[in-house]
């Protein structure tokens, strides 16, 4: 279908198609079970717990975590407007398949919602949703230094990824606050995997080849070349690693864990090496995947699967 008949949709139609391109429900919301799942399932096994959560207090942790997500990719869609009609007119907003007004409208859905969620069924999340949200208001403010950020990438991805952390800090609290038992040290292996997933996942996804640069648009390819970009990636990929393993070893998981999460760890960099050699954009796209793949397993690995294993 062309641009133009796209825009004449109803605005349903507009909304799916909007959500396919930047934001696929079912992707997310696998991603984003499994992330709120582990959050919670490896709060309640370092902390020697058994069982799980409630299934309704879950739902809803979920659902929040699902929409706090939506919102943050929302509220970029305003944040870079300005620079995305500029320089990718291609993209949802700039080409007019969906209007900014449309884009305000559903952020004030998106808020009423999780807030009607919050004081209706768990009042006693509402300090730590108004710690993620205030530290969300910062991120579309740039820290009220969008210039200097700009300037410099790596602090301004670092600022960016550590809303995971805050996002992670809510979703265990459905333990930990709700449970009454406090926030435990252990945590902080798991908020800092979560912290350098991000980071990876946000490498991976801005890996290309010379010919595939934009103007204007920031990739880690462009800022470090096509051996740097990658060479940085496997680092973050490595060091993720070594702090999944110190979140493991905090848990008392096996050592096969550590063997498990070396092998895929070592897989999953052979598309950054293969690009290294001959950088193509299939190969650029398998390092985007790899991303993913690592980020989902590292959750599975170090609380889901334990977890689901220790239920049944």
């Amino acid at each position: 279908m062309s641009s133009t008949l796209q825009i004449r949709q109803p605005f349903i139609r507009r909304l799916l198609q909007y959500l396919k391109e930047r934001f696929p429900l079912v992707q997310h919301g696998i991603i984003i079970a499994i992330f709120s799942f582990s959050a919670i399932a490896y709060s309640r096994i370092s902390s020697g717990k058994s069982g799980f959560i409630p299934g309704s207090t879950f739902v809803i942790g979920f659902l929040m975590a699902f929409t706090l997500f939506l919102l943050l990719r929302l509220l970029d869609e305003i944040k870079d407007f300005e620079d995305d009609s500029k320089y990718r007119q291609y993209l949802p907003l700039p080409r007019g398949l969906i209007r900014l007004y449309e884009i305000q409208g559903m952020i004030g859905a998106v808020l009423i919602v999780q807030v009607g969620l919050i004081l209706v069924f768990q009042p006693r999340m509402l300090l730590f949703y108004l710690l993620v949200m205030g530290y969300m208001f910062l991120m579309t403010k740039e820290f009220f230094a969008p210039a200097w950020l700009r300037r410099h990438p790596i602090i301004y991805v670092v600022s960016h990824m550590m809303i995971i952390p805050f996002v992670d800090m809510y979703s265990s609290g459905l333990d930990w606050l709700l449970g009454g038992t406090g926030m435990h040290w252990g945590l902080a292996w798991f908020f800092a995997v979560s912290f350098f997933n991000g980071i990876v996942l946000e490498f991976g996804r801005k890996m290309r080849t010379p010919e595939t640069e934009e103007p204007g648009v920031v990739s880690y390819t462009g800022l470090y070349g096509t051996k740097g970009g990658p060479l940085i990636w496997m680092g973050l990929l490595f060091t993720t690693l070594l702090l999944a393993m110190g979140a493991a070893h905090y848990a008392g998981f096996s050592r096969y864990v550590w063997v498990f999460l070396t092998v895929l760890c070592l897989v999953l960099m052979l598309p950054a090496m293969l690009f290294i050699i001959r950088p193509t954009k299939a190969r650029s796209k398998w390092i985007e995947h790899a991303s993913g793949i690592w980020t989902a397993m590292m959750y599975l690995t170090l609380g889901a699967a334990p977890m689901v294993e220790q239920i049944w």
